[in-house]
């Protein structure tokens, strides 16, 4: 029988792009943007949503200014507590990543998951932290700690991995292992880097780990950094590596896609990657 649970991305632009504005102002605009459209994802139907990488804020790494540092917040927190609120008002699981303030001095990219009555289940910090022109992220984040995290949602097991992470699949394949049924990738990236790659790694972590991909990916430019188009294009893919939904590469959008977990059941008895996969073959992976 089809098992079958709606879920849905939030792609969105940031909707103030000038430098002389205070950090906590352009949060606040960007939260605001966000909200009609989490409740538009509850009048949806929709039971998980994922928001994007560092939802309320501009993707802010292209920059080394210490006063984005005042962007981050502890995790359970102001935000997350008014995540916690909306997900119990619409019944919904929520994946909301975040500008992580563990303690003075020290921050993460995370993401918080929230369950459908609002309880807080924990959080995934992001493992791999690139350091590259308009990319300087080793600047703001620490490289994450924890693990890769499955949290038991009222609908399905669900994982996170964030942005740059999507490049490794030893991180994909651990969760995996660990029981995910969805894993959401939210991320910022832009045309002319990545973009190629966009609609090739996920799919591929999907098919070698026999289970669905949610990736979402923010809209626009950012002034004053400008790094490129941020291309949007969030997508569902199945087990099989099929696009199930996808958005514009401009438009702010809710993109929605009803996800059938008895087919990963069904593709993995037909590829058993978990049976014949050799662990004991593997040292060099760890070694090197």
């Amino acid at each position: 029988m089809p098992e079958i649970v709606r879920c849905g991305l939030i792609q969105c632009s940031n909707p103030i792009n000038d430098e002389s504005v205070p950090v906590a102002e352009i949060q606040k605009a960007m939260l605001d943007k966000h909200l009609p459209l989490i409740d538009e994802a509850g009048a949806k139907g929709v039971q998980i949503l994922c928001l994007q990488e560092i939802f309320n804020g501009p993707y802010f790494c292209p920059s080394q200014d210490k006063r984005w540092y005042d962007a981050a917040e502890p995790i359970p927190g102001p935000t997350t507590e008014l995540m916690q609120e909306y997900a119990r008002k619409h019944g919904m699981a929520l994946v909301v990543p975040l500008y992580e303030k563990h303690m003075r001095g020290v921050f993460y990219n995370s993401a918080a998951v929230i369950d459908a009555d609002g309880t807080y289940l924990g959080k995934y910090r992001k493992q791999h932290i690139p350091q590259t022109a308009g990319f300087w992220e080793k600047y703001f984040f620490k490289p994450g700690d924890g693990g890769y995290p499955v949290f038991q949602t009222r609908y399905a097991k669900v994982g996170v991995y964030i942005c740059y992470d999507r490049h490794f699949p030893e991180g994909a394949r651990c969760l995996g292992l660990n029981g995910a049924e969805i894993v959401f990738n939210p991320s910022a990236t832009v045309a002319g880097l990545s973009q190629y790659l966009w609609k090739l790694e996920q799919p591929a972590h999907a098919v070698a780990n026999g289970y669905y991909v949610g990736a979402s990916n923010r809209v626009g430019t950012e002034a004053p950094w400008n790094i490129g188009k941020f291309y949007g294009t969030s997508y569902f893919v199945n087990p099989r590596g099929e696009i199930l939904a996808e958005g514009s590469e401009d438009q702010d959008e809710l993109v929605v896609a009803d996800l059938d977990l008895s087919m990963i059941d069904e593709v993995r008895k037909t590829w058993q990657f978990y049976r014949d996969r050799r662990p004991d073959t593997y040292g060099e992976l760890v070694e090197k």
